[in-house]
């Protein structure tokens, strides 16, 4: 007998134009939203668009429109409503009691397409955290609410028997699991402080989710990671050698991709993976060129760039995706950044040019010198091997009990391969 497919879950999504907020903006932000429903399996029936001055402290929309909101629901089979913000906890409770359906907010969301994705034991741990620091003020009636969840969008990940636990568990859960995420974050510090002894600089990819971070990778270094056109499809860090053609190395880090209000408890727990990006020589922020909404995409992944404390780290934008712009719009983007690398890299369209950045940005262009050691030195012996790994050797020539190398050498190591003269 064949498998029965699960049947996918209908979501009504709400979203809210308050304040100084416009139409088109919080249009846009629910056409996202659908996008990360449709990311955890749901099918979106309605869409609900609610205008007033702030949010209403118990039902977020207010009292009539929770009313025809229920109704709506009703009408139209909705299994899940998904609300485009972060609802408090009494929010969470007075609007499931009111509409009488799943409830689940923007964080919520995120979390559980988190939970779905991760697959090393790394990212699960990450998930978990910030999924029960998340719950944790949340308990007071969550036994009420399960009862009517019965499993889908916003109970994967740690689970409804997790949910049931007391606060005390759940605590001892969080420690232990902050735990094992320490570890990982110093072995992580460990292996960077390996590769700068190495002497081998590191680029990290960072950008908003789907700005086709994985698919630039894996062009750099020849790799095949998974790429998609999905949210949030790599989350375990990913680092990977790049031999340029004069063999020189650099290493390219692809990490998670951000996105417009990604949830604090996610950063926090992703902290050990982000600090790739804070320790990095490097950012390539990889932007989608075609995106309407491109300018709130890059503040978003600045704010978390703040976040992680890795604003000093010298950074390189490179627009992707240039390949579905128009002659046109090309030209206004270039009159815009003046020094945008535009790039596709789909179609390995301005690799080249690309790679050329790098060299010169992180002090790989070389200069030919002649370097000198006494190969009776240990440490001379050491610095020898170090050329053979990092610089093109023209020539070697032993003379006098001295060891003569000539070699084009990155500028970022000539102040530690020893005494030398340029040619």
């Amino acid at each position: 007998m064949a498998a029965r497919v699960a049947r996918q879950e209908r979501a009504a999504l709400v979203g809210l134009i308050a304040g100084r907020a416009r139409r088109l903006e919080a249009e846009r932000s629910l056409d996202e939203l659908a996008g990360l429903a449709q990311a955890a399996g749901a099918d979106v029936v309605l869409r609900v668009l609610q205008e007033r001055a702030k949010p209403d402290p118990s039902t977020f929309l207010g009292s009539g429109k929770i009313e025809t909101l229920a109704a709506s629901c009703a009408e139209t089979g909705v299994d899940v409503v998904i609300f485009d913000n972060e609802l408090t906890p009494a929010q969470l409770r007075q609007i499931e009691e009111e509409v009488d359906r799943k409830i689940v907010d923007r964080t919520q969301l995120i979390l559980d397409i988190f939970a779905r994705r991760a697959r090393t034991r790394e990212g699960k741990l990450q998930v978990e955290l910030a999924q029960l620091k998340y719950l944790l003020p949340r308990l007071v009636g969550a036994s009420d609410a399960l009862s009517r969840l019965g499993g889908g969008i916003g109970t994967r990940g740690p689970g409804e028997t997790k949910l049931e636990t007391d606060r005390r568990r759940i605590r001892t859960r969080i420690h232990a699991i902050s735990t094992d995420i320490e570890q990982v974050r110093r072995r992580r510090a460990q292996l960077r402080e390996r590769r700068h002894k190495a002497s081998v600089p590191t680029v990290a990819l960072v950008g908003y989710t789907n700005a086709g971070k994985t698919t630039l990778f894996n062009v750099l270094t020849k790799a095949d990671a998974e790429a998609s056109n999905a949210l949030f499809v790599t989350l375990d860090p990913l680092v990977r050698q790049v031999r340029l053609p004069d063999s020189r190395e650099l290493l390219v880090s692809d990490t998670v991709g951000f996105i417009d209000r990604l949830p604090h408890a996610l950063v926090a727990a992703f902290r050990a993976t982000l600090e790739e990006v804070a320790d990095a020589d490097l950012i390539l922020h990889v932007i989608d060129a075609a995106a309407t909404d491109r300018d709130r995409r890059m503040d978003a992944v600045q704010q978390v760039l703040e976040e992680v404390g890795a604003t000093e780290v010298p950074l390189v934008e490179v627009y992707n995706k240039c390949d579905a712009l128009t002659v046109d719009e090309r030209r206004r983007l270039e009159d815009l950044d003046s020094a945008a690398l535009c790039i596709s890299a789909l179609e390995r369209q301005g690799i080249d040019e690309l790679v050329e950045t790098l060299t010169s940005r992180l002090a790989l262009d070389v200069r030919r010198v002649t370097l000198t050691f006494n190969p009776d030195d240990p440490a001379d012996r050491e610095r020898i091997a170090r050329v053979y790994r990092h610089a093109r050797v023209v020539l070697h020539e032993t003379r006098d009990g001295r060891v003569s190398i000539v070699a084009d050498v990155p500028r970022r190591l000539l102040s530690r391969l020893g005494s030398l003269k340029s040619l």
